[in-house]
C-alpha cells in the first residue's frame, strides 16, 4: 500500500498544480456554485471520457487523462462546497482556498488508505471503463440525493459519494500512469 501512497501523491500533485493555475487566474470563483452545478459538471467530464472510451475520438481534443484530474478537482471544490455552502460572490483567499483543498485530499488519501486495507486494493483489479462507470453511479446518485434535498434513507450523502468520486478518479489516473 505505501505504492499507492507514492501514487496518490503523484496524482494530486498534478491536479493542485493546476488547481493553483487556475486559481491564479480566476480566484476562487467557483465558490459560486451550487451542488447541482457542481455535480452537473462532474457528469459532463465523466460522460465526455465514456464518449471518447467508447470511440476513440474527441473532436474538441479533450483527452481521459485531463478529464479525470477535473474531476477530482471538482469534486474537492465539491466537498467544500457541501460543508461551506455556496457565496454569491468570491469570499476566500487564494491561501485560503488552497490550504481547504489541502485539507480535503488529505481526508481523501486517509480514507483511501483505510478503503484498501479493506477492500485489498481490489482496484488495482478493475479495468479503467469500469472505473469510469463507478464514477458516473455516484453522480447519478448525487443528482437523485440532490433531487430529494440531500435526505436518504439507508445511503451515504453526498459527501461521501464525492470522496468516491474523488478516490476513484485518481485510481484511474494510476492506471493510466502506469
Amino acid at each position: 500500500m505505501a505504492n499507492t501512497a507514492q501514487q496518490f501523491d503523484q496524482v494530486t500533485a498534478k491536479c493542485r498544480e493546476i488547481f493553483v493555475n487556475k486559481m491564479q487566474d480566476y480566484g476562487a470563483s467557483w465558490r459560486i456554485f451550487r451542488l447541482h452545478g457542481i455535480t452537473d459538471q462532474l457528469y459532463i467530464k465523466v460522460c465526455n471520457i465514456r464518449q471518447r472510451q467508447e470511440t476513440g475520438v474527441s473532436l474538441v481534443g479533450d483527452d481521459i487523462e485531463g478529464n479525470l484530474r477535473a474531476i477530482i478537482n471538482y469534486g474537492v471544490t465539491a466537498i467544500i462546497q457541501a460543508r461551506r455552502g455556496y457565496s454569491d460572490a468570491i469570499d476566500m483567499s487564494n491561501d485560503e482556498a488552497m490550504q481547504t483543498y489541502d485539507a480535503v485530499l488529505a481526508e481523501t488519501k486517509e480514507l483511501m488508505l483505510r478503503k484498501n486495507h479493506d477492500y485489498g486494493e481490489a482496484w488495482r483489479e478493475m479495468s479503467k471503463e469500469g472505473i469510469v462507470d463507478m464514477i458516473l453511479a455516484k453522480v447519478i446518485r448525487i443528482k437523485t440525493i440532490l433531487e430529494h434535498e440531500g435526505k436518504t434513507v439507508a445511503s451515504e450523502g453526498v459527501e461521501g459519494n464525492y470522496f468516491d468520486i474523488i478516490n476513484y478518479a485518481i485510481f484511474d489516473l494510476i492506471h493510466y500512469e502506469s
